[in-house]
């Protein structure tokens, strides 16, 4: 590959098991604005690489690499160890980026301080026939703005320079969930700004079973209350015993459907059930978090 000009960007997808997402995911990487095979890399990173199911065939500008260290940020960080370009640029497995998303990341590093962090924009659109769980899923949404305003952005969407990921010392590796907060809030710290770039918009699958949204209350409750410094975990611990009102106020003011806003209050209610049996488990058997 030496022989190939340097990429302006390399695009990082941690996968885990989700194979059969790749199709769309590559149709709307094909359709960048942004010369992709030109001035772009791609590169997956397998998460689960003993994983005995067949991997798909992948176009020639695509990179898989495995990653056999548990977690998506040890996945990421192994993708940007690997990674040629100057701009790195996370996503996930379940996007779908528009095709103005890395033409607009692109102009913007290029146009602002190189020292800080970039934020695309993350919807989730109510698929049609949508079962209640998508429902839920899509009105809780990610809400990148609201995120930014406050210090982070999800790793859905998320772009710094290489240098910069460096200096940070890439992502905590030993947490399998609230990593992409903490490395923005860390940056926060030493003074690299964090800016949304509404122009990079990504869409993202809402989850489809009460299943796969009990999984990952349980991830977020796990890297709530099992990472990071003491004093936090207790925080989370406490606030966690408290019934999500304001969350279900804020789902009930939001601008979705009426039946939408109630399914998603109800939903909630029994996602909270969800939280306090795994912040149980994790104080009494001292059990490790799911890792997804």
């Amino acid at each position: 590959m030496t022989d190939l000009p340097v990429p302006k960007i390399s695009v990082i997808i941690p996968i885990y098991q989700q194979w059969d997402f790749l199709p769309d995911l590559i149709a709307a990487l094909a359709a960048q604005e942004f010369p992709l095979r030109s001035w772009a890399e791609v590169l997956l990173i397998d998460n689960d690489p003993a994983d005995p199911a067949p991997r798909p065939a992948l176009p020639d500008w695509i990179r898989l690499l495995p990653c056999p260290t548990p977690g998506s940020y040890a996945a990421r960080n192994m993708g940007a160890a690997m990674a040629r370009g100057r701009l790195l640029v996370f996503t996930d497995a379940d996007c779908r980026p528009h095709p103005g998303w890395l033409s607009a990341l692109h102009a913007a590093a290029e146009n602002r301080d190189p020292g800080g962090l970039l934020a695309g924009l993350v919807t989730m659109p109510v698929p049609k026939g949508a079962s209640v769980w998508q429902i839920f899923d899509a009105v809780r949404g990610i809400p990148q703005a609201s995120f930014v305003s406050r210090g982070y952005a999800a790793t859905a969407n998320l772009a710094m320079s290489r240098t910069l990921f460096e200096i940070l010392g890439g992502f905590d590796a030993r947490r399998l969930s609230g990593g992409d907060a903490e490395f923005c809030r860390r940056a926060g710290r030493q003074g690299h700004t964090l800016t949304l770039v509404p122009g990079a918009t990504v869409d993202h699958l809402a989850r489809d079973s009460f299943t796969a949204l009990a999984l990952k209350a349980r991830r977020i409750k796990g890297g709530q209350v099992a990472s990071g410094p003491l004093r936090r975990r207790i925080f989370w611990t406490l606030r966690s015993l408290v019934p999500p009102l304001r969350e279900a106020g804020h789902y009930l003011r939001s601008e979705h459907a009426l039946r939408h806003r109630l399914i998603a209050t109800g939903v909630r209610v029994l996602l909270w059930g969800v939280e306090l049996h795994e912040i149980t488990r994790l104080l009494l058997t001292r059990r490790p978090p799911e890792r997804r």
